[in-house]
């Protein structure tokens, strides 16, 4: 009797997190080759003194719930992505966003540096592999990825990179930084 043999396909969850206004929704378009599932909403009356604009007066709508992309990698090797809502006031969605993730973007705007702190606290608490990607935007001054690094307080290890996130290949970069980074510190875990 033949039997085929096949390999179980493998789904890998990545999270792309970050303040307000950072880059989130725009990276999970660059990257997915899928039209991504977004989740905006238009700025109303009623994140009036809620949302800070300051440094994004320009933006006009806000994700509400997730976004979500998809890469194949290869046939059975797919990573999907799942882009967190930056506001406060819908945090309480990042637990489920974050179950079986095998790591996390945090996109870092240095004209808004602090916003990133709760996504970088989130990730270490839980003790799960991420990188700081700095979006570099037009017009905002260029910081060293040491700057970045010592400003945001954190380890040697944790990765942090300069990119676009509207060029794919940057996008990519930051992917793969990722993955190799949760692959050490999964295997240095074990």
């Amino acid at each position: 009797m033949d039997s085929v043999l096949s390999e179980d396909p493998v789904a890998l969850k990545i999270l792309i997190a970050g303040g307000f206004g950072v880059g989130k929704t725009t990276l999970v378009g660059s990257i997915s080759e899928i039209k991504p599932l977004r989740t905006e909403e238009v700025l109303s009356d009623r994140g009036v003194g809620v949302d800070d604009l300051d440094g994004v007066e320009a933006k006009t709508t806000t994700t509400v719930a997730m976004d979500f992309g998809r890469i194949t990698i290869r046939e059975g090797l797919v990573v999907y992505l799942f882009g967190t809502p930056g506001q406060e006031r819908f945090w309480f969605m990042w637990d489920e966003l974050s179950y079986g993730a095998l790591g996390a973007v945090v996109i870092a705007d240095t004209r808004r540096l602090t916003d990133c702190f709760p996504s970088v606290d989130y990730f270490e608490q839980r003790g799960t592999p991420f990188v700081v990607a700095v979006n570099c935007f037009d017009g905002a001054e260029r910081h060293t990825v040491d700057d970045v690094r010592i400003a945001l307080d954190l380890d040697d290890d944790v990765p942090v990179m300069l990119c676009d996130v509207r060029r794919r290949a940057s996008a990519k970069e930051v992917m793969i930084t990722l993955v190799e980074h949760s692959l050490r510190t999964l295997t240095s875990a074990n």
